[in-house]
């Protein structure tokens, strides 16, 4: 991998990392936020709610425009909105401005992650190469979110509105050399006559909106029970008028057969079990340092940096796994270490010394790095050029999906066992905590669950001569 192809690559992790920082470095910086602008705790929670309706309301659509529009254009667009937002976020003299912006910026996060992700896909040769570009890729994303944590605290020291402007200086680097080095690509012809999926468009937006808006609310105290399920019965809904749009149409948005790949499916309800508790675990560690122990949002980041190992051992150890023992084996491994470094924290007590919980922390940095990326190589794998953005799409939208609702459990666990998920609020508990700790252990063994069925179905078709695919 030389010359033009490692700066592409270079160019499109640059963007990813960008995506990871920000979103990290908001969360360390809320209570910042909050005290400059006046919010009440209700009103803050929809600074991040308002992100991830955006990232996941509109994740599927921005992977298929990738494919029809060109992924080039999508990711170019999509990246000066995404930094255009991010200043204005900076800018925002109140919390309806601020709220505003982050929706934005989801949005075109939606639209210029999976085109990025299509990018490489089609860039890089099926095999050993392109493993080796996403696994690159899957750990600058870690890095940008571990280094974002530490940053974030660094930089709401001199004002939180640095968390919004520091992305827009990297920004500028960015930008000119991905308008030189992301290729052109032709626009491949669309099979029924140049006509877009409209009702497809709307229908599967609206349903994932409202359902990621209904899991997001489940676990935040002051959401009516009434207007959670309302939204996710409409979802619901939503969901099933787009399945019966894409049966009937001549180009349909999502092609339906494209579901039926084993380990396409099972990439993604792994990505979204993982997502789900990787998140909510991170969240009960946050809760426990900082509203249990004191510690201060900086101290929390250097905390959670060992996690970050993944960012090291991504590119380096986890292509080597991949390729000895294949994708299937290597994300079974990284669920099963990711039970138990979450399991080994469920003891968790208010004397603990940090150098009790690294064994945690280093685990689960190393089973995001035997996870994540090879799930990305799973997701896409044996995938049409044509619908790499889709299955980008597809394979982050499970993600997104998985962390809401992984999250939103966690909360409601840790409030119906004894303890309280409002930050500041000096209620929260080692009972609930260790508690809402069940949820990411059930979580991985679950997907290892899905992962080893995986893994046996390989073993058939190898037994038996077949072609073998992963997960």
């Amino acid at each position: 991998m030389t010359g033009r192809r490692l700066g592409l690559l270079l160019v499109l992790c640059g963007a990813i990392f960008l995506e990871g920082i920000d979103v990290a470095m908001l969360n360390v910086a809320l209570p910042a936020v909050r005290a400059d602008l006046g919010m009440s705790t209700g009103s803050l929670s929809w600074v991040l709610t308002a992100y991830v309706l955006g990232y996941g309301g509109f994740m599927l659509l921005g992977g298929r425009a990738a494919d029809l529009l060109g992924r080039r254009r999508m990711f170019l667009c999509w990246l000066t909105v995404f930094v255009l937002f991010s200043g204005l976020g900076g800018l925002a003299g109140s919390g309806w401005m601020l709220i505003a912006a982050r929706f934005v910026t989801g949005v075109s996060a939606a639209f210029m992650t999976p085109a990025g992700l299509a990018v490489i896909t089609t860039s890089f040769a099926e095999g050993a190469q392109r493993n080796r570009a996403l696994l690159v890729y899957a750990g600058t994303a870690a890095a940008g979110f571990s280094l974002g944590l530490v940053t974030g605290g660094l930089l709401t020291g001199l004002s939180w509105r640095w968390v919004f402007f520091a992305p827009v200086l990297l920004a500028g680097a960015i930008l000119p050399a991905a308008a030189l080095l992301v290729p052109r690509e032709e626009r491949p012809a669309r099979r029924g006559g140049g006509r877009f999926d409209l009702a497809g468009a709307v229908t599967s937006t609206a349903a994932a909106l409202l359902l990621v808006l209904a899991v997001v609310r489940v676990g935040e105290p002051d959401a009516r029970a009434g207007v959670t399920a309302a939204a996710a019965v409409a979802g619901l809904a939503l969901l099933a008028a787009f399945v019966l749009v894409e049966r009937r149409s001549a180009e349909p948005l999502v092609r339906l057969g494209l579901l039926r790949s084993g380990p396409l499916v099972r990439a993604n309800i792994g990505a979204m079990l993982f997502a789900g508790s990787f998140f909510g675990f991170q969240f009960v560690v946050t809760l426990y340092l900082q509203e249990l122990r004191g510690w201060s949002p900086l101290q929390t980041g250097l905390a959670l940096l060992a996690v970050g190992v993944d960012a090291v051992l991504a590119p380096t150890l986890t292509p080597r796994l991949v390729e000895r023992f294949g994708t299937a084996r290597v994300v079974l491994g990284g669920f099963c270490l990711a039970a138990v470094s979450y399991a080994l924290f469920l003891p968790v007590g208010l004397d603990w010394t940090y150098p009790t919980m690294f064994p945690t922390m280093i685990l689960a940095g190393l089973a995001f790095a035997l996870t994540y990326g090879p799930l990305t190589i799973a997701a896409t794998e044996g995938v049409a050029q044509e619908e790499q953005g889709l299955a980008g799409g597809l394979l982050n939208t499970s993600f997104q999906f998985g962390a809401a609702l992984g999250l939103s459990i966690v909360v409601a666990v840790n409030a119906a066992a004894g303890g309280t998920a409002g930050a500041g609020s000096g209620g929260v508990g080692t009972d609930g905590l260790r508690a809402a700790l069940v949820v990411p252990v059930a979580a991985v063994a679950l997907g290892a669950v899905v992962t080893g069925f995986g893994l046996r179905r390989e073993t058939w078709r190898r037994r038996a001569g077949g072609p073998s695919r992963a997960v």
